[in-house]
């Protein structure tokens, strides 16, 4: 059974995650405030972190660094917080998801399976997906090949390094700086127009429809997704 620790001050929240995560089989542990889920992060060593950003003690962005600091237990921020610079923050500071309050219970639930596959896949030394079909498409990155509908697509190496990072980080949400220091490096993080020009060029090379994307998923502001569908 996999144990969740939910860190927020709303008793509410806690009750109806509780109730929610306990019906489908999770076991959940909790804390009121930053610095006892700090603590119950290291002393129950939970599977998942679901996490409120709005705590009365120290703000949840210290939690994401503190608990970073000797776990790398998946982090999902639960907040009331739209802006673009929290979610931002919370994910290069080592959040793995960000879902914004009021949620849907089905979405989170979703969120919290593709955070725990992730999990499950590092814990068991797999190594990185390299291929991957969804629906008519079809991606072999050792072959370099990509195939839509049966018709082979050419990438160029820029390309190709995108959909790798998107692909071997599937259904989690990379930040634009993520995405750009890893493709073209450190110096060019804040190069955001580089990347709207390539993440356009694999849509139109990917997808069916590329003005509605429905696999790289634009995260407004933050970055971007690799949808596949697993954690649903």
């Amino acid at each position: 059974m996999l144990k969740i620790l939910v860190i927020d001050d709303e008793p509410q929240i806690r009750k109806f995650l509780r109730i929610s995560l306990t019906a489908s089989g999770y076991k959940v542990v909790e804390a009121e405030a930053g610095g006892p889920g700090v603590d119950a992060a290291k002393a129950e060593k939970p599977d998942l972190v679901i996490l409120d950003l709005g705590l009365p003690d120290i703000d949840g962005q210290e939690v994401i660094t503190a608990i970073r600091e000797d776990s790398a237990v998946p982090i999902i921020v639960l907040s009331v917080r739209a802006d673009e610079t929290d979610k931002v923050e919370a994910l290069d500071r080592g959040a793995d998801d960000y879902v914004v309050k009021p949620f849907g219970i089905g979405e989170l639930m979703a969120r919290i399976r593709a955070a725990s596959r992730q999990r499950g896949a590092a814990a068991a030394g797999e190594t990185e997906v390299d291929t991957l079909a969804i629906g008519g498409l079809t991606i072999d990155l050792p072959r370099r090949l990509v195939i839509r509908d049966g018709i082979e697509q050419r990438l160029s190496p820029k390309e190709h390094a995108l959909l790798t990072l998107l692909v071997h980080n599937r259904d989690k949400i990379l930040t634009h700086g993520q995405i750009l220091r890893e493709v073209w490096g450190p110096a060019h993080a804040d190069d955001t127009v580089y990347l709207r020009v390539y993440v356009n060029q694999l849509r139109q090379k990917l997808e069916p429809d590329p003005g509605r994307p429905t696999l790289i998923i634009t995260e407004p502001g933050v970055g971007y997704r690799l949808r596949t569908g697993e954690g649903r």
